[in-house]
């Protein structure tokens, strides 16, 4: 689980950079790196509920993300207009994703001890204040959303892997 994790993490942030490095053509293929992001996020939510034994919020959250991600690949169309609503999707992203993230860390912090933890608090909260921002100026939004995308890309492979670090701490107090 803590393999799987980790490697999630790096990969999404590997793609980040990729987007940050090209955000032109990022913006014009966004709606793939979503429908992407939604089923990696899905899936690694889903396989971490399962493997922790927690059916809470996180879990939920993924199951939606994965079956998000089906429709917008299945359904004709849907792509095309999700394309065009991509904006305030990415800022709800953002948004939704940043609370998720807080709560995580609250929780991490009553299971673990250390401080990665707070990563994931900071990590939330710039999740949030992104999603607003994004809300606020959906123009500059527009301009922008492939360097934002890549941030995002590369704050929840961080977060993943800081996830994947803490797990090797919970499993080892598990054992005291």
């Amino acid at each position: 689980m803590k393999i799987f994790t980790i490697i999630l993490g790096v990969i999404m942030a590997i793609c980040g950079i990729s987007c940050i490095c090209t955000p032109v053509m990022t913006f014009m293929e966004t709606g793939y790196f979503l429908v992407i992001l939604l089923l990696v996020y899905g899936i690694g939510a889903i396989v971490r509920a399962v493997m922790g034994k927690e059916y809470g919020l996180p879990f939920l959250f993924g199951i939606l993300s994965l079956i998000l991600g089906i429709v917008i690949m299945v359904v004709p169309g849907l792509k095309l207009m999700t394309d065009g609503m991509l904006v305030y999707i990415m800022a709800v992203w953002f948004l939704l994703q940043g609370v998720v993230g807080i709560f995580v860390s609250l929780k991490q912090k009553k299971l673990v001890d250390g401080k990665g933890w707070i990563w994931t608090m900071v990590l939330g909260v710039i999740g949030v204040l992104v999603g607003i921002y994004s809300l606020m100026h959906p123009l500059l939004m527009a301009f922008t959303i492939g360097i934002l995308v890549g941030v995002y890309f590369i704050e929840s492979g961080i977060n993943m892997i800081v996830m994947g670090c803490s797990i090797q701490q919970a499993e080892e107090q598990d054992m005291r």
